[in-house]
This record gives C-alpha cells, structure tokens and sequence, in this order.
C-alpha cells in the first residue's frame, strides 16, 4: 500500500506543478494578448483548458533555452571533470576558469540590481535574467572549483546556501518566462491587429438596430419578405476576435488601436451569425 502511495505522490505533485505553470503562463500570454484590444483574460471568460491550450506559444522558446542552458552545463561539468582527471595542468586552468567567471558575476549582479530599480532599460525579462545567471554561474563555478580538489559538493554548512541559491534561480527562471509570455502576447497582438483577415468574418444579423457606425462595417435592413422575420437589420465587416462563456467579441475589420471597438454579443436567439473566409 504504502510503495503505491508514493508512486501516487511522486506522479501527482509534478502534474499538478505542471499543470498550475502551464495556467500560469497560458493567462499571462492570453491577458496580454487581449489587452491589447481592450480587454483582459478574465472580461472574456476562457475556461481552464482553454488557458492550458494557450500556453504553448509562450513555453516553446523558454523551455527550448532553459534544456539547452542544462545541456549545456552538463557538458562544461564533464569536460572540466576529464580536464582534471586529465593532470594537475588541466585542473589548475580550470580553477583559473573558474575564478574568472566569479568575477564576471559582480557585473551581472550590479546590472540587474540597476534594471529592477529601472536605472536602466533591460526589458521585462532582463532583471531576472541577470540576477539568476548571476547565482547560476556561482553555483556551477563553485562546484568545478571544489570538482578540481576533489572534495565532495556541497560542503558542510553550504547545503543552505545551496538550497537558496537554487531557490532564487527557479524563481527568476520563472519571472523570466513570465515576462516573455506577457511579451509574446503583446507582439502577437500587434501581428495580428495588422492582419485581421487571418480572422474568421462575420455576418451578423440582430432584432434590434446596433447603431455601430464603425468605419469598415456595412449595416444593412432586411426586407420583410416573409411572414415571421425575426431579424430586422445585417451587420458586415465584422470579425471574430474570440468566443467564450456563451459570447462573442467581434471588432471590426478596419480596427485600430487608436480608434477600435469591441463588441460582445451574447450568443442567443436574437442574433443568427454566418462565418466566411476572406
């Protein structure tokens, strides 16, 4: 019972941590997305999985460069270790390495500090960039300068440091990731407002008159041909920005950031709408 709780435990935790970045981060980008537009994540109303679907395009290029960055850690480790096992030459080339990467630590630290008091301009992902290269190149000049001596890693009483160092680094990894999702939602807005035809259209017709009077949109009265005509007015030039909760946003296909409208439309009986291309 016991060997099936902890296999339990150990796939649970790592799902729901996964789980709750990919959230996370499908918010962050979705938010910024449609911010742009006027509108945030929680006006629309997407759902959970909906958030989790939106997440990748804010993820691929974080976790592309976070395995790379490991990867490319796990190598420096083994070259340093064959270099020391290799003679007391090597190994003192690699202390020597070591030490000069803990001075370029001091910069990065300095500059990061000026980027989070906004001194200077390094962008939304800059500050915690900065500072978590900083503490990593320190863990790992740390562990090939104890690699050279061959004492264990890490030492008594650095177990602590350890344990924050790899705290903070996991933290700004995540406030790096954070601030490209919020990134990547802004650019792909800004591509998207400059080709809405990638949009689906939309033909809109409603009971009641919307006076919209948006540049680009065609209104339209319908004749009273057959008996019973329930919508009275057809709306053209329309398109769909996104549909959630039982409502659609449609803005107009001449939508600017200075000028530009949203529409939400509760989907009920009292509008009947036509997608097309183009």
């Amino acid at each position: 019972m016991s060997s099936w709780l902890g296999l339990i435990t150990t796939w649970v935790a790592p799902t729901t941590l996964i789980t709750a970045l990919l959230f996370f981060f499908g918010f962050a980008y979705t938010d910024s997305l449609y911010n742009y537009f006027g509108l945030d994540a929680a006006t629309i109303g997407f759902g959970t999985q909906d958030l989790l679907l939106r997440s990748s395009p804010a993820l691929y290029l974080p976790a592309g460069v976070l395995l790379c960055g490991a990867l490319l850690a796990a190598a420096t480790y083994h070259l340093a270790t064959r270099a020391v096992r290799a003679g007391p030459d090597t190994g003192r080339v690699v202390g020597r390495a070591c030490r000069a990467v803990a001075v370029l630590v001091v910069p990065l630290v300095v500059l990061g500090f000026l980027a989070g008091f906004e001194v200077i301009d390094a962008g939304p992902m800059g500050t915690p960039l900065l500072l978590g290269g900083a503490l990593l190149l320190v863990v790992l000049a740390r562990l090939l300068a104890v690699r050279t001596t061959g004492a264990p890693y890490p030492l008594t009483g650095e177990r602590a440091a350890l344990g924050i160092s790899t705290a903070l680094i996991v933290l700004c990894s995540f406030w790096a990731a954070g601030g490209f999702a919020h990134q990547k939602g802004k650019a792909d807005a800004e591509r998207l407002a400059a080709n809405l035809a990638l949009r689906p259209a939309v033909v809109l017709d409603t009971t009641e008159r919307l006076y919209l009077q948006w540049s680009g949109v065609d209104e339209r009265t319908l004749p009273d041909a057959a008996a019973g005509q329930r919508f009275h007015y057809r709306y053209r030039g329309l398109r769909l920005l996104a549909q959630a909760d039982g409502r659609m946003f449609l803005i107009p296909r001449d939508w600017t950031w200075e000028e530009g409208n949203v529409l939400i439309l509760p989907v009920d009986a009292n509008v009947r709408i036509v997608f097309h291309p183009g």
